[in-house]
């Protein structure tokens, strides 16, 4: 029986998408790892897919389309760059990856690329969503009409979608509850800035706090989200606003994007060792913010994996390889401090 890079991802306690970067020198990856993965890969005997080299003899063309919302956001330019490699590596072996960046939400610009990639045969689509019952039937309907999707990054559990591929949201907001419980006194008041009650990220991260929050440390005062579209200047201009009602703020909790804004409000009232924050993702400012203690943690997700992972998956399971079984493929939890930049 062929030996399958889940064979190999599995001893090496990687993912597959790691084990493909480092069979194909391709991507972000430690040396040690890739070594790791190599040696791993000879012991077994492991040959490349033979349905993927067959796609190189131009027997066949395979075309995957891959959406991206919000794309103005450093963390969906992190994903952006997985999927280019991405596409570079199903390109190398005769496929085509095509690559829509919608900035900001918009449903209907999600709807209208959809229907070209059907026009244009494309066999998988990379999808993420919005909360939109338009989009739910859209997606069930492709899958019925045989054409595999995945969501990334967000997620749309009640579709026919094959596949989740990102951080437990859910999971990820109760994390981030139960660090501000611990670091801010009883009675504080903390402010919630989210993104967009359309991004089900955003959305299952909020609750998450909140439920964590609420059970745990109930003498804390949880206001009601604001949004700010992944706006930095949303998202300072709200931060200003509730510091005029509420002088005594405590702690602030960010499920999106739009930390800059808010770090530099903290500056400019001088605020940062007052109020604590707690964001997520670690590109853009965050990482110089966290360093200078604005930000005091900012829990981590694989975004360049989520763009990667699900272009390679979709491509292996239409060559006949695939290589998740399980709904959601959940990245872990990587919590951030200064102290481990």
């Amino acid at each position: 029986m062929a030996v399958t890079m889940q064979q190999i991802a599995d001893l090496a306690g990687v993912s597959r998408g790691t084990v493909d970067r480092a069979l194909n020198d391709r991507g972000r990856i430690r040396p040690e790892v890739a070594e790791k993965i190599k040696m791993i890969a000879k012991e077994l005997g492991y040959q490349p897919n033979i349905a993927a080299k067959a796609l190189s003899s131009g027997n066949q063309i395979l075309r995957i389309g891959v959406i991206l919302q919000y794309a103005d956001t450093p963390t969906i330019q992190t994903v952006l760059e997985g999927a280019k490699d991405a596409k570079q590596e199903v390109e190398r072996f005769g496929g085509r990856v095509m690559i829509d960046q919608i900035n900001g939400g918009d449903v209907r610009q999600v709807l209208d690329i959809m229907r070209g990639y059907k026009e244009a045969g494309m066999k998988g689509i990379v999808l993420m969503p919005s909360n939109d019952e338009m989009l739910k039937n859209t997606i069930d309907r492709y899958v019925d009409d045989g054409i595999e999707i995945i969501t990334i990054n967000s997620d749309l559990e009640d579709t026919k979608r094959r596949c989740f591929v990102g951080q437990d949201n859910y999971a990820g907001g109760r994390v981030a509850g139960g660090l501000m419980g611990e670091i801010i006194p009883d009675g504080g008041k903390v402010m919630i800035i989210s993104g967009s009650a359309d991004n089900t990220a955003t959305v299952k991260r909020t609750k998450g706090f909140m439920a964590e929050l609420s059970y745990h440390y109930p003498s804390i005062t949880i206001m009601e989200p604001r949004f700010a579209y992944d706006d930095n200047w949303v998202a300072g201009k709200l931060l200003e606003e509730q510091l005029e009602i509420t002088p005594d703020l405590k702690g602030i909790y960010m499920p999106a994007q739009g930390e800059s804004g808010v770090c530099k409000i903290l500056k400019k009232y001088e605020l940062e060792k007052k109020i604590k924050v707690i964001v997520h993702d670690y590109e853009g400012e965050n990482k110089k913010n966290l360093k200078e203690g604005v930000i005091n943690f900012v829990l981590r997700q694989d975004a360049y994996a989520q763009g990667y992972e699900s272009v390679m998956e979709i491509f292996h399971s239409l060559c006949g390889n695939p290589g998740h079984k399980e709904e959601f493929c959940y990245e872990d939890i990587v919590i951030k401090t200064r102290c481990n930049l």
